[in-house]
């Protein structure tokens, strides 16, 4: 039996690593754990997930280890070939709710997810702070986002990158809430929402405790690459999103730990890190994002 991992899973408000090998399992993440693994052999395509279930390649084809996504190409076509994201599912019908996503100063996101799936997509996101915006069918939900995003103009996607960046300048939890709490307001205000979609409240949330994000180090190095034979060891200080912040403030984005079978490496064994990094480079501090106010 070999299982894969799958990459970071949010569930009840907490991160796990996923492992498949014909079913899923997870194992919890937690502050202040140590992680020790070693890549073993290749990296493997993962198939297809939908629905809850997966469906293994059928080919187990080898895929690149810089890519964020492990799956083959013919697995990721299949995969956006009834995709809500890829707009290839406009006849879902079940509702959805529109979202408002604040990532760091000045960087704000709207989007749609599944309201059965509830916060879990702000969660794998990495959105710090936010609120819902309405409810409604899939349609309404994605022209609500659409003149949301042009009338507030913000991006439809946020590099991973830049994220991580923002959390090693994040202001105070008053602040943030202050800031999406305007954005709810302004965005509000504006005319033009279908009428099929129902107005929510505003009511900011902030996931600082899930992300332990008073304990994260200012981000400083990031794997780009795991490689066959190739060790990440560490404490973990938090996670946010695909990312997993260690103490040194090493960040290890687990969407680059996906299809590789890991090999935990014993305590007693006196390992490091010895895979491709990269230094975090600070942003400029006139970042901000373009056309937000």
């Amino acid at each position: 039996m070999t299982w894969r991992c799958t990459g970071i899973r949010w569930s009840d408000g907490r991160p796990a690593i996923g492992w498949t090998d014909r079913e899923d399992r997870d194992s919890p993440l937690a502050p202040g754990q140590r992680l020790a693994f070693t890549a073993v052999g290749e990296r493997r395509c993962l198939g297809v997930r939908r629905a809850g279930k997966r469906t293994p390649c059928p080919t187990g084809l080898a895929v690149p280890g810089r890519t964020g996504n492990a799956q083959c190409p013919e697995c990721a076509r299949l995969d956006r070939s009834f995709s809500v994201a890829a707009d290839t599912n406009a006849a879902d019908p079940r509702p959805y709710r529109v979202y408002l996503a604040w990532f760091g100063p000045d960087t704000v996101k709207v989007g749609i997810t599944a309201e059965e799936r509830g916060p879990v997509r702000l969660l794998e996101q990495g959105a710090v702070t936010w609120t819902w915006l309405g409810r409604g069918p899939l349609m309404a939900a994605r022209r609500t986002e659409e003149l949301l995003r042009a009338a507030l103009g913000v991006p439809d996607r946020i590099a991973y990158a830049r994220k991580r960046v923002l959390r090693g300048l994040l202001p105070a939890a008053s602040e943030r809430a202050r800031e999406v709490a305007e954005l709810y307001d302004r965005s509000a205000a504006l005319p033009g929402w279908p009428e099929s979609l129902e107005r929510l409240p505003r009511a900011v949330v902030d996931h600082a405790v899930p992300f332990g994000l008073a304990g994260l180090p200012v981000p400083a190095r990031v794997v780009t690459e795991m490689v066959p034979g190739g060790t990440v060891v560490g404490v973990l200080a938090g996670a946010a999103g695909p990312d997993l912040h260690l103490a040194d403030g090493l960040v290890v984005d687990a969407r680059l730990l996906a299809g590789w079978e890991l090999a935990p490496v014993p305590g007693e064994v006196a390992a490091v890190t010895d895979v491709p990094l990269a230094d975090i480079a600070p942003p400029a501090p006139d970042a901000a994002q373009d056309g937000l106010f």
